[in-house]
C-alpha cells in the first residue's frame, strides 16, 4: 500500500477491532456468533496491522491530528519505525493469540461471551493506540483504556474470590505505575498545552537533573506494567488468573507496551540521555531475570511458572536496555545499537515462544481441567499436536539453536563481552559479574524447561482421567502452529529480521549494525569478532537425525527390536515414581534458599493420611508490601479521626484552612 495510508489504514483497524467488540452484543450469548465470527475477523485485522508495521519499518515517519480530544489539545498520531516495528509484534502475535481464541472459549466460562469479546478487542484498541500516540494525553487515554480492559479480563471468573483478589492487585500496580507516568510527562512538558506533544517533548531543554527525574519516573511507571522488579507482584497473580488466550496476551504483547514507552522516553523524548542511567536498569535487569527464573524453577503450577518466566525474560530486556544506555551515553553508537537489536529482538521473540506456551497450557487446562503439574503427565501421546508445537516454545525460550530464543541472547552477549571498551573503570570491574548472572539465569531458564515439558508431556499419566485428554479443535491447532511458525522463522532468518531492526536502531541511536554477513551468516559486528549461522545448525542438526533414522531403520532394519524400557531392577514402577515438580524445584530451592520465604507442612506420627507439603512465597510480599499496606491503613485510620460527624466542626476545619491561606497569600 502506499506510504501515505499507512497511518490511517492502521487507525482504521484500531476502529474495527472496537467495532467488532461492539457487534459481540448482536448476540451476546451466543459462543459461536463471538468464537466463530468476530474473532477470526479480529485475527484477520491483526495480520492487517502486522503488515502496516512491517512496511513502517521502511517508509518514512508519518503524523495525524485528529479533531478529538481537549478543546486545546486535539490527539496527535505518529507512525514510525518504533511504533512500526511494535505494531508489527502486536498483530504478528495477536493473529495466532485471536485465531486461537475462537475454539478456545466455551459457553459459561465467567463473563458473558459477547461482553468478552467486547473487552478483548478494545484491549488490542487500545494498545495500538498506544503505540501510536504523539501527545501526553493520547498516550494515557490509551493506557488507561488498555489497562482497564485487561482489568475486566483478568477478572472473567469473577466469582473466584483468589481471582477477584488478583484483579484488584493488577490494578492497584497499575494506577501506581499510571501516576507515575502522569509526573513523568508533567516534567518533560514545557509550553502549557502545547507541551503536552511529543514533538514538543523533544524540542524542550531539559537540565540533566530534571531529565533524571522524569527518566526515572517513567521507568517506575513502565516497571510496573512490565513487572520489574519490585514492582512484579500482581503478574504471577494476574496471569493465572486470566483466561490462557488473554495470559498470552498480556504476556506476549501488552508487557512490551511498556518496553516501548520507556525506548521512547529514554532514547527519543530525552536526547540528553546519561551514560549512568542505564546502570539501575542493567541492576534491576539482571536481580529481575535471576529472580524470576528462581521462583519458575519451584512451581507446581503451569500457569504460574510461565508468568515467573515473564519476569526473567522483562529482565533480560530491562538489561539489554540499560547496557543500550550505557554505550549511547559513553558514545558508543555502533554497540549501542548492538544492545538495542538484542533487545528488539528478544521482545519479538517472547511475543512468539511465550503466548505459544500460554496457548498450549490452555489447551491442556481444557482438556484434562489440571492447572497442578503434580497431576499431569504422559500427554504427548493423548495431544500429539499440542506437545510438538509446545516443544519449540520450550526450546526456544529455553534458547537453544536454532529457534529465536538463541538468537537475542547470542547478541546480548556479545554487547555484554564489549563492555571493556567503556572509559568508565568502576563499570568494567562489575560487568564480567553482570554477564556471569546472565548466564546464569539463561542456564536456569533451560532447567526450568525441561521441567515444564518433561512432567506435563513425557512419562505416564499421574490421573486416570488424563486417559480421555485429546488435542484441541481446528482453529486452537492453527494458532499454536501460526506462533510455533514464528520461533522457527526468526530463528532462522535473522539476518532478515536485524534489517527491520536497523531501521529503529537508525531513529533511536543514529546508526544501523555493522552487519558484513549475509542470509547465511550473521555477523552483528564484524567477521573477526562473531559470527553465526543459523541455517547451518538447522541442516547440520536434520542431518544427523537423518543419518541416525537411515542407520537404524534402512541399513539395519534386522538389527532393531522393539522392548520395554529399562525398569532399573523394579519391575512395579507405577506413575508415582515418576520424578515431580516438588522433585525438580528441590535442588534449586535448597541452593537458593535466601531468595525464597518457605513453609514446610511436615506429616504427625499418627497421622493415618500422612501429607508433605512445601509452600514458597515471594519476600517481597513479607517485606516490601505487608509493611506499607499496615502503613497505608494506620494513615487511613489517623485521618478517619477528622470525621466527627459534626457540622460545627467542619465548618472550624473551612475557617482554619481560610486563614492559614491568608496568612501565606499576605507573605
Amino acid at each position: 500500500m502506499p506510504d501515505s495510508l499507512l497511518l490511517p489504514v492502521a487507525l482504521g483497524v484500531a476502529a474495527a477491532w472496537v467495532a467488532m467488540g461492539l457487534a459481540g452484543f448482536v448476540h451476546p450469548r451466543s459462543v459461536r456468533w463471538v468464537a466463530r465470527v468476530i474473532f477470526p475477523l479480529g485475527a484477520l485485522g491483526s495480520l492487517v496491522m502486522a503488515a502496516v508495521g512491517l512496511q513502517a519499518l521502511f517508509a518514512p515517519a508519518q503524523q495525524l491530528v485528529l479533531p478529538v480530544g481537549l478543546p486545546e489539545l486535539p490527539l496527535h498520531l505518529r507512525l514510525d519505525a518504533l511504533s512500526g516495528f511494535f505494531l508489527l509484534l502486536l498483530g504478528a502475535a495477536s493473529a495466532g493469540i485471536s485465531t486461537f481464541a475462537a475454539g478456545y472459549f466455551r459457553e459459561g466460562e465467567g463473563t458473558a461471551p459477547g461482553l468478552l469479546g467486547m473487552q478483548y478487542h478494545v484491549f488490542l484498541a487500545a494498545m495500538s493506540l498506544v503505540l501510536l500516540a504523539a501527545d501526553a494525553y493520547g498516550f494515557m487515554l490509551a493506557w488507561e483504556v488498555m489497562a482497564m480492559a485487561s482489568y475486566f479480563l483478568v477478572v472473567s471468573q469473577h466469582r473466584i474470590a483468589e481471582i477477584r483478589s488478583a484483579g484488584y492487585v493488577y490494578l492497584l500496580l497499575a494506577h501506581l505505575g499510571a501516576i507515575a507516568l502522569l509526573l513523568c510527562f508533567g516534567v518533560m512538558m514545557q509550553g502549557g498545552a502545547a507541551g503536552l506533544t511529543f514533538a514538543a517533548m523533544r524540542a524542550a531543554h531539559l537540565s540533566p537533573a530534571w531529565a533524571s527525574v522524569a527518566f526515572g519516573l517513567a521507568v517506575i511507571g513502565f516497571g510496573a506494567k512490565a513487572g520489574l522488579v519490585p514492582l512484579h507482584v500482581w503478574l504471577p497473580e494476574a496471569h493465572p488468573a486470566a483466561p490462557s488466550p488473554v495470559s498470552a496476551l498480556m504476556s506476549g504483547v501488552m508487557l512490551k507496551t511498556a518496553i516501548y514507552g520507556l525506548l521512547r522516553v529514554s532514547l527519543d523524548l530525552l536526547p540528553g540521555a546519561q551514560w549512568w542511567w542505564g546502570v539501575p536498569l542493567l541492576a534491576l535487569g539482571l536481580f529481575g531475570a535471576l529472580l524470576g527464573v528462581l521462583f519458575a524453577a519451584v512451581q507446581t503450577d503451569m500457569k504460574r511458572l510461565l508468568a515467573y518466566s515473564s519476569i526473567e525474560n522483562i529482565g533480560i530486556a530491562f538489561t539489554a536496555l540499560g547496557l543500550t544506555l550505557v554505550f549511547r551515553g559513553a558514545g558508543m553508537p555502533l554497540l549501542a545499537a548492538l544492545a538495542l537489536a538484542a533487545l528488539l529482538y528478544h521482545v519479538l521473540n517472547h511475543a512468539f515462544f511465550k503466548s505459544l506456551l500460554f496457548l498450549a497450557t490452555g489447551s491442556v487446562l481444557h482438556a484434562t481441567h489440571e492447572r497442578s503439574l503434580g497431576h499431569l503427565g504422559g500427554l504427548l501421546r493423548r495431544m500429539p499436536w499440542v506437545g510438538w508445537t509446545a516443544l519449540i516454545g520450550t526450546l526456544a525460550i529455553a534458547g537453544l539453536p536454532p529457534l529465536n530464543g538463541f538468537i537475542a541472547e547470542w547478541l546480548l552477549l556479545q554487547a555484554f563481552l564489549s563492555t571493556p571498551q567503556i572509559p568508565q573503570a568502576f563499570f568494567n570491574l562489575l560487568i564480567p559479574l553482570g554477564a556471569a548472572v546472565l548466564v546464569l539465569a539463561a542456564a536456569l531458564a533451560g532447567y526450568v524447561m525441561v521441567k515444564f515439558y518433561g512432567v506435563i508431556f513425557l512419562g505416564r499419566e499421574r490421573e486416570a482421567q488424563l486417559a480421555a485428554a485429546g488435542d484441541p479443535g481446528w482453529l486452537e491447532r492453527a494458532g499454536l502452529v501460526w506462533l510455533a511458525a514464528g520461533c522457527v522463522a526468526l530463528g532462522v532468518l535473522p539476518g532478515t529480521v536485524l534489517q527491520g531492526i536497523d531501521a529503529v536502531s537508525r531513529l533511536l541511536i543514529g546508526r544501523p549494525l555493522a552487519q558484513a554477513g549475509n542470509w547465511l551468516w550473521l555477523v552483528p559486528v564484524s567477521p573477526q569478532r562473531a559470527a553465526y549461522s543459523p541455517l547451518a545448525v538447522l541442516l547440520v542438526g536434520l542431518l544427523v537425525i537423518g543419518l541416525t533414522v537411515l542407520v537404524t531403520h534402512r541399513l539395519y532394519p534386522g538389527r532393531s527390536r522393539r522392548a520395554a524400557a529399562w525398569d532399573c531392577g523394579a519391575p512395579n514402577l507405577t506413575a508415582r515414581m515418576q520424578d515431580t515438580a516438588e522433585g525438580f524445584g528441590q535442588p534449586i530451592r535448597r541452593i537458593f534458599e535466601p531468595f525464597f520465604q518457605t513453609h514446610v507442612e511436615l506429616p504427625r506420627p499418627d497421622d493415618t493420611a500422612p501429607r508433605y507439603r512445601v509452600t514458597v512465597a515471594d519476600r517481597f510480599w513479607a517485606q516490601v508490601y505487608a509493611p506499607l499496606a499496615q502503613a497505608v491503613l494506620w494513615i487511613a485510620r489517623q485521618a478517619g479521626r477528622i470525621q466527627q460527624g459534626k457540622i460545627s466542626v467542619y465548618l472550624l476545619y473551612s475557617f482554619v484552612t481560610l486563614l492559614v491561606l491568608l496568612l501565606v497569600v499576605t507573605r
